[in-house]
C-alpha cells in the first residue's frame, strides 16, 4: 500500500459555490451514501473543496490520488481504485488528462456503467471552470436540455452553419438514442461536470466543420483557443476527408490521433451544448463543449448508452463558435441563442 497523499486542508474559498453545486445539486449526495473521489496532484485543491462538501453532507468518503499508485500517464486502473468503485454509491473523477490515459478513464467508466452508480466526470477541471460553469443554475440547464432533447429525438435531418465557415448536414437513425447530460446526474448515464449538452451518434455527417473554439483530449491543454488558428475538418460520409490549419503541428497531431484505429476518424458524437450560463470560449474542452453551439467528436460513439453498433479506442471533440441550427427545417438556434 502506498503512502497516501492527504488533500490540502486550506483552499480558495471561491471554489465553494461550484463544489456545493456539484455535491448537493448535481450528484444529490445523501448522508447515508458512500463516495469515491479519484483525483491527481494537479487538481488537489479542487478535490479538497469537493471532499469538504461531501463531509458536510455527512456521507463517507474515500479519496484516491493517482500519483500514489504510479507514474503518469496511467494506462490501467489500480486495483485499490477498482475495489472502492465496486462498493460505493457515488463517484467523482476530478483530474487532468495525460497522453494515453483515455484507457484508464474508460476502465473507470466501465465499472460505473456496469454498477449504474451516479458519477461525475470532471476531466480538465480548473479553478476558472469551478467559478464559471459550475456556478450555473443546473435546474435551468436541465429544463432547456429536456426541451432540446424532445425536439431532437424525432429529427431526421439537422443542418448547422457558423460564421467561421462551418456547414454541416447530419441524418439520424431512430434506433440510436439521444442523451441528455445536463449536470443533473442519475444512475442512467454518468455525466460530465460541468454539465450541459444533448448528444447522439449520427447515422451520417457531411460537410465542413471549422473548429475556431477548441479541440479536445490532451491537445486542448497544448493549443488552447483556436480563434486565431482555426482547424477546418472536411467530413464525407462521417469520415474525415481533409484537415487544414495554419498550425501544421496541430494538423499532424490531430491526424495522428484520429488515425489510431479504424474508427478514430469517424464521427461518433453529434452534440449541442446547453449550459446557458456560458458566453465565451476559455480554451478548456470541459467547459467549452457545454457552450450553446454545435460540437462534434471523432471516435467512440458512447455505444454503451447510444446503442451504436461500433466502437473506437479514442474520442476527440472539436468545438466551433456561434452556430445557427435547424431541425428538419425549423430553426432552433441563431448565433448560439436558443429559439425553443
Amino acid at each position: 500500500m502506498p503512502n497516501l497523499t492527504a488533500l490540502p486542508s486550506v483552499y480558495a474559498q471561491d471554489l465553494v459555490p461550484g463544489a456545493r453545486n456539484a455535491i448537493r445539486t448535481c450528484l444529490r449526495i445523501q448522508p447515508h451514501e458512500s463516495v469515491a473521489l479519484v483525483t491527481d496532484l494537479e487538481t488537489e485543491e479542487i478535490a479538497a473543496s469537493l471532499a469538504d462538501q461531501v463531509r458536510q453532507v455527512g456521507a463517507s468518503l474515500d479519496v484516491h490520488v493517482m500519483e500514489d499508485y504510479g507514474s503518469r500517464p496511467m494506462v490501467t486502473m489500480p486495483e485499490a481504485i477498482r475495489r472502492t468503485l465496486e462498493r460505493v454509491d457515488v463517484s467523482i473523477y476530478a483530474g487532468q488528462p495525460k497522453t494515453g490515459e483515455l484507457a484508464f478513464r474508460r476502465e473507470l467508466t466501465q465499472v460505473i456503467d456496469r454498477r449504474q452508480i451516479r458519477h461525475a466526470h470532471m476531466v480538465s477541471i480548473s479553478h476558472q471552470i469551478m467559478c464559471e460553469a459550475m456556478r450555473a443554475d443546473f435546474a435551468e440547464v436541465d429544463a432547456i436540455s429536456q426541451r432540446l432533447h424532445d425536439r431532437a429525438v424525432p429529427a431526421k435531418k439537422i443542418v448547422a452553419r457558423s460564421p467561421g465557415g462551418s456547414h454541416i448536414e447530419a441524418t439520424f437513425d431512430p434506433e440510436i438514442k439521444w442523451l441528455k447530460t445536463s449536470g443533473i446526474i442519475s444512475t442512467t448515464k454518468w455525466g460530465n461536470l460541468p454539465g450541459g449538452e444533448v448528444l447522439t451518434c449520427p447515422a451520417r455527417v457531411d460537410g465542413v466543420y471549422v473548429a475556431d473554439g477548441v479541440v479536445g483530449e490532451y491537445l486542448c491543454a497544448r493549443y488552447g483557443s483556436l480563434e486565431a488558428t482555426p482547424l477546418s475538418v472536411t467530413i464525407e460520409n462521417s469520415r474525415i476527408a481533409d484537415v487544414r490549419c495554419s498550425n501544421r503541428e496541430l494538423v499532424d497531431e490531430f491526424k495522428a490521433y484520429t488515425s489510431t484505429d479504424e474508427n478514430s476518424n469517424r464521427v461518433g458524437e453529434f452534440a449541442i451544448g446547453t449550459n446557458i450560463a456560458l458566453q465565451h470560449v476559455i480554451g478548456n474542452i470541459l467547459q467549452d463543449e457545454k457552450i450553446p453551439t454545435l460540437h462534434l467528436a471523432f471516435g467512440h460513439p458512447y455505444s454503451e448508452h447510444t446503442g451504436a453498433t461500433w466502437r473506437s479506442t479514442t474520442h476527440i471533440d472539436i468545438v466551433g463558435r456561434r452556430f445557427d441550427i435547424w431541425f428538419d427545417g425549423d430553426q432552433v438556434m441563431a448565433d448560439s441563442k436558443f429559439l425553443i
